[in-house]
């Protein structure tokens, strides 16, 4: 993998599973990385691993959803390597084991929204501020299939449906001037899609009937990251020159692309001459 040599990156949660074999990816195509994680050991794992095999990095510890944090992570990447070109956040927490919107407290809802959505908010908004002045760069955010009910939870289908919704956002603001923002719904090996409580989690689901037969192998053998890491490595890079504000999946050897959100044609009337819908028509129409 090659192409991003003298291009410097910055990743959020970039200590294990996607984001770990991203910061990899990005270093081992030519980047100089900057791997921010909550676990200082990790991080420092982490930048020696990259160093180590010839690469260049340094580590930002903290939260990104924490302030600052991801401030120190873009004035860290431009003071020691000179420059930012890429940003990415693959930064996010497990629900809590059997958590649904009937059982989740407002305070584990609240540190799910930050985890996903606000680390995601503060890492855009920081790094596309200095890209906005270059007019140039890529960020990649990192969402969840899991936003469109077929996984459970609350608080993180929620924050992941966020994260999409931020990166259709932020990509039509950054258009004018030169900066792409695109997201990968990832499916891969991690933390949080190995362990007993996740696989509990996934039969629950299958059991209820809101997991299908594929899904549920596929959800219960996910593939090594390494695996989705080169989709994050190409939207960084130039080849994507013309790719923003899109909502991608892979998974494995899996790739797909989702198609912009349109509402489907049921009915219209001017309501210039025309009164409100009534509640039998309503029943006619969509019942």
């Amino acid at each position: 993998m090659s192409g991003l040599v003298g291009r410097v990156a910055v990743v959020a949660g970039a200590t294990r599973g996607i984001g770990l074999s991203v910061a990899y990816a990005l270093s081992g195509a030519g980047a100089s990385v900057v791997v921010n994680g909550r676990d200082p050991v990790a991080v420092d794992a982490a930048v020696d691993e990259i160093v180590g095999g010839g690469g260049a990095a340094v580590g930002v510890v903290g939260s990104a959803a924490d302030p600052g944090v991801a401030e120190s992570m873009v004035r860290t990447a431009v003071e020691r390597f000179g420059a930012l070109d890429i940003a990415v956040n693959c930064a996010g927490i497990a629900e809590p084991p059997g958590s649904t919107v009937l059982t989740i407290t407002r305070e584990e809802f609240r540190a799910q929204l930050d985890a996903h959505l606000v680390s995601a908010f503060e890492l855009t908004q920081a790094a596309g501020r200095v890209m906005a002045e270059q007019e140039s760069g890529s960020i990649v955010l990192t969402g969840s299939a899991a936003a469109y009910g077929m996984f459970g939870g609350s608080g993180y289908p929620a924050a992941k449906g966020g994260v999409t919704s931020l990166t259709l956002a932020a990509a039509a603001d950054l258009r004018s001037v030169g900066v792409r923002v695109n997201a990968v719904l990832p499916g891969a090996r991690s933390r949080l899609s190995t362990g007993d409580d996740y696989v509990r989690h996934i039969e629950s689901l299958h059991e209820r009937g809101i997991l299908d037969d594929g899904l549920r192998e596929v959800a219960l053998d996910p593939a090594p990251a390494e695996y989705v890491a080169p989709l994050y490595v190409f939207l960084a890079g130039d080849r994507a020159s013309g790719v923003s504000g899109q909502i991608f999946s892979a998974s494995g050897g899996f790739i797909g692309r989702y198609d912009e959100a349109q509402p489907t044609f049921i009915a219209y009337r001017d309501h210039k001459d025309s009164a409100p819908y009534s509640l039998d028509e309503l029943a006619a129409l969509l019942a």
